[in-house]
């Protein structure tokens, strides 16, 4: 357990390539409710929430969720989050670390009329299963059809008796659901699933092996794909950017930067030999620093090859690059491949 955004956390329960084998071949189950969960009310919602994220939110269809990303006006990215558009109100989903820190933008830039905020942060809880078996377990807890539930959709209904919001959605690169529930009611709900399933497969699992699912599937995670200082256009995110929006906030330097082209990048990196690349160490390009890694780690989906992604100038930055990532002194082999790293079979 280690402390992460005011709370406990796990970051492995029988290990993380445990945890990491279940969720690809059967189904794990996370505990995050340190994320932040806001819900907003009101006629105006959609039209205001459009003039402060990149994505369309306006056009989100009932149930419906979607990626988002606040930025600033330089274009740096507050946070990326989720929107959920219920029956007759939001839900936005936002990173731990910046919970208060989205919570005081939203406050910021409320209209005087039409918009109400309020904060389910430490208050609702969140569980995940994902993986390949998650429907098969989550369906007997459930008085829903969950098979007609398409991904990135949500719907309301009882997960062994409990209320629930229930979202196909996930951070695993895998088929999953997750679950919005009141935290009193999360802890026998855990306990159910677990209870019921653990024979079939089902383990708990932690920060380490959701860092490793996220990262073979390609998926950024703020603080080291995206920050303040590294926008979305930087971060290969710009398919998720409507430009045909009439303005948000970001729009233009984000706009500006896409149309010069000089901006360093995320990449992904397949290292050569067993040494894993770390945060922060030195990506070597035609004998100079060409840029930083940004997240590293073995991958066991494919095959316990070494993976990165690094930000690198753009000269260093095209499929089949070859580099090298300093580590501990000694430069290792790297070449630039697309990502994912590692994509689940439909």
């Amino acid at each position: 357990m280690v402390p992460f955004a005011g709370f406990e956390m796990p970051v492995q329960y029988a290990g993380i390539l445990k945890e990491h084998d279940a969720v690809r071949r059967r189904a794990g189950l996370f505990d995050l409710s340190h994320m932040g969960q806001f819900r907003l009310r009101g006629e105006n919602v959609a039209r205001w929430a459009d003039t402060l994220t990149i994505n369309a939110v306006a056009t989100m269809k009932p149930l419906q969720a979607r990626y988002n990303i606040f930025c600033s006006r330089g274009g740096g990215a507050h946070d990326d989050t989720i929107f959920y558009r219920l029956e007759d109100d939001w839900l936005l989903v936002v990173n731990a670390a910046n919970a208060e820190k989205m919570w005081q933008h939203l406050q910021q830039h409320r209209p005087a009329d039409g918009v109400t905020l309020e904060n389910r942060h430490g208050r609702d809880a969140l569980i995940a299963i994902q993986g390949p078996r998650s429907l098969a377990m989550l369906q007997p807890h459930a008085d829903v059809d969950l098979a007609s539930l398409r991904y990135y959709f949500s719907t309301r209904g009882l997960v062994n008796g409990v209320p629930a919001i229930i979202a196909r959605t996930g951070y695993t690169g895998e088929d999953g659901f997750e679950l919005f529930v009141d935290g009193s009611e999360a802890s026998a709900l855990w306990n159910a699933l677990l209870r019921d399933h653990r024979a079939e497969g089902l383990e708990p699992c932690g920060l380490g092996a959701r860092d490793v699912l996220r990262l073979e599937a390609g998926m950024p995670l703020y603080g080291h794909e995206l920050t303040e200082a590294i926008t979305p256009v930087q971060a290969g995110l710009t398919w998720a950017i409507k430009f045909d929006k009439p303005e948000f906030l970001g729009k233009d330097a984000l706009q500006r930067q896409l149309e010069r082209d000089e901006f360093p990048r995320i990449v992904g990196l397949i290292l050569e030999g067993r040494a894993p690349a770390r945060e922060g160490y030195q990506v070597w390009f035609d004998g100079r620093v060409a840029g930083s890694v940004r997240s590293g780690s073995v991958a066991p989906a494919i095959g316990n090859r070494n993976i990165a992604t690094a930000l690198v100038e753009r000269e260093a930055a095209a499929d089949g690059t070859r580099l090298a990532v300093e580590i501990r002194g000694t430069k290792h082999d790297a070449t630039v491949v697309p990502m994912p790293f590692y994509k689940r079979a439909k």
